[in-house]
């Protein structure tokens, strides 16, 4: 980087001071800012490929645009990297994902240029919908709300239902469309075909878009020639374009597409489009990864950086996940269900954008009849899955556990009213680690264990894990819930064949007299350690892996009230209405007055941090369990 003097970022602590360049600087100014992201990500690893492609963009918006009194919402929110250094937070930016540190997506509380907080998917033009209206009904008619809509969010069925409702509004928003062709992993259907053709085919966008500019700087008629444009678009694009625009059957005037990494048409661009009222899509073109050849390469390994990295040669640092006997929860769920499927070929694999994230991508190689990835759209998927098994097949839905909560109604009336074999794989269930509250997974054992005929499971290990896909797929069990973690396990013999776990049944892990200790998920594993702990201060557990909730082991709970008066519940996911709830409502029964503690995420959102942090924070690790464990017992003593 340049030295700090002729250091152009340097001097940019918020927009004021960017808008104070000339415009020839501001490419100048993209090439700093990708070279502190990078910089930055190699040694505390983040969203990175996005960041890097929306820098140009990013630049030229704070330039044009009043902010934070004109509000701009970035969709997903994981691209907002230049937009955080650029709005104040470059000098703390190291603590980005970071425990107690700055987060790694807007939020409101944070600062007053993140005008929403944001992300999951596909909601940027719904709440600039409702920004603009809001600005509308108090009068402030100099406002300027956008949103910036990429990496695939625009196949979220909700995208459409914010553009159906701003095109009939005839709101003052500007939807920007950064197309780049990929999500995580590239992107799949019919919309992203329609996106490739415009993109390649520019013909009546760039002809449309060059008229209406011109237009607008003849003097006295530009504003009764737009109009008269306006009036005969139908045979500008029949003789050009021979297809309706979407978007502007949708009430939208449509942009593009435009190059998304030339910063100074950027700007010349949206400050014509500021002066021009109603809904607007800008329609750019950005190459995800730009500035960094590894990421430009390969967008999907760098749609995070996969751990620290050389900057100049991207080479990674190896970690113990790289450890190929300890593999990812989610590794050993694409290797499993590879397995089965080649012995039922009945199943079939669904994802929502994620078949690398969640592996599903390991059976689309073998398989890619019968694995799908269904974009964004997490409804769709488990209503899609809902045909297949209605149809016969054995549908496999993986999403992400905070994603899954978009498909909720679906959940319930699509699949388990009509009481249909569906296996829900929930991956990164629990606390996930940096990407904080938007994606921690800790309320699925809350919501699923309240849906009428759902099997609620959650495997302690990664062996359990293989066991409970192949139980699921078996014939007439239903709604099947199962819950992992994110990052990685205990080593694993891939030789061990699948067992069928009896629906319903827990197991014992160790015996005591003192406490009896309930565990379910991976937190058993905390619960392991504590009572070796305890054990060397001759303090004797009963530890309870309960590996359902939904149904209860009703032989172990007996077995406890008969034993037992203080019992401890742990749990990764709220308390309130969880496995620990789902305890106290067995025993508020009970003849016997039992001593409830429960362990595991309070009610209330979860910031961000490492996994054992958080854990932690959370009192439900190793020590917290231990320190549980010491002042029960103290108190059963006195």
């Amino acid at each position: 980087m340049a030295d700090s003097k002729d250091n152009l970022l340097e001097h940019i602590e918020f927009p004021d001071d960017l808008r104070k360049l000339p415009e020839n600087k501001l490419s100048r100014v993209c090439e700093e800012l990708r070279e502190f992201i990078i910089q930055e990500a190699a040694s505390n690893p983040g969203h990175l490929g996005a960041n890097l492609g929306v820098v140009d963009l990013t630049v030229a918006l704070h330039y044009v645009y009043n902010t934070p009194y004109d509000q701009l919402i970035w969709d997903v929110g994981h691209q907002a990297y230049g937009h955080k250094i650029l709005t104040g937070r470059r000098k703390v930016f190291a603590t980005n994902r970071l425990y107690k540190g700055i987060s790694g997506f807007p939020k409101m509380a944070e600062s007053e240029y993140d005008a929403f907080g944001v992300g999951h998917s596909s909601t940027s033009i719904s709440a600039a919908l409702g920004l603009a209206i809001a600005s509308e009904l108090k009068g402030e008619k100099d406002r300027k709300v956008v949103a910036v809509i990429g990496d695939g969010s625009m196949t979220g069925g909700m995208a459409f239902e914010g553009l159906n409702n701003a095109g009939a509004s005839k709101a003052d928003v500007l939807v920007i469309l950064n197309y780049n062709n990929m999500s995580i992993d590239p992107n799949v259907g019919g919309l992203s075909k329609y996106f490739i053709q415009m993109q390649t085919s520019p013909t009546y966008n760039s002809l449309k878009t060059k008229i209406w500019t011109t237009l607008g700087k003849v003097p006295l008629i530009g504003s009764w020639a737009r109009k008269m444009l306006q009036q005969q678009q139908q045979l500008l694009k029949s003789v050009v374009f021979r297809k309706s625009n979407l978007f502007e059957s949708f009430g939208f005037r449509y942009f593009g597409p435009i190059d998304g990494h030339d910063v100074v048409g950027l700007v010349r661009v949206l400050h014509d489009l500021k002066s021009i009222p109603g809904p607007k899509i800008l329609h750019v073109i950005t190459k995800k990864g730009k500035g960094f050849a590894p990421a430009e390469n390969d967008a999907t390994k760098w749609h995070a950086a996969p751990g620290k990295f050389d900057i100049i040669t991207g080479e990674v640092m190896s970690t113990v996940s790289d450890i190929p006997e300890s593999p990812k929860y989610q590794y050993v769920f694409g290797k499993s269900i590879v397995e089965l499927a080649n012995k039922n070929d009945k199943i079939v694999g669904i994802t929502p954008a994620m078949p690398s994230g969640c592996s599903l991508n390991m059976m689309m190689d073998v398989m890619p009849h019968r694995a799908f990835d269904v974009g964004i759209a997490e409804p769709h998927a488990v209503t899609f899955a809902a045909g297949l098994a209605v149809g016969g097949m054995m549908p496999f839905v993986n999403i992400y556990s905070s994603f899954m909560q978009r498909s909720y109604d679906q959940i319930i009336h699509d699949v388990a009213l009509q009481k249909l074999n569906v296996v829900f794989c929930m991956d990164r269930a629990g606390l996930v680690g940096a990407d904080g509250p938007t994606h921690h997974g800790i309320f699925d054992l809350a919501f699923m264990r309240n849906i009428p005929n759902m099997t609620v499971s959650a495997p302690m290990d990664q062996v359990e894990l293989r066991n409970f896909m192949y139980t699921a797929q078996l014939p007439n069990k239903g709604p099947f819930s199962i819950r992992y973690p994110r990052g990685n396990g205990p080593i694993i013999d891939w030789e061990q064949k699948f067992e069928e776990v009896t629906v319903g049944e827990g197991r014992q892990i160790s015996d005591g007299n003192d406490l009896a200790i309930l565990s379910i998920g991976h937190a058993g594993n905390f619960v392991a350690q504590a009572v070796e702990i305890l054990k060397s201060e001759n303090v004797q557990c009963a530890h309870y892996d309960m590996r359902f909730v939904v149904p209860l082991d009703q032989a172990i709970l007996k077995d406890v009230e008969a034993r037992f008066h203080t019992i401890v519940t742990v749990e990764d996911g709220v308390v309130d209405g969880g496995f620990g709830s789902a305890i106290v409502e067995y025993f508020a029964t009970s003849d016997k007055r039992m001593n409830i503690v429960r362990l595991g995420v309070p009610m209330r959102f979860i910031e961000h941090g490492s996994q054992s942090e958080l854990y932690s924070e959370c009192g439900f690790d190793a020590a917290g369990i231990v320190k549980t464990v010491r002042n029960l017992l103290d108190l059963n003593r006195k």
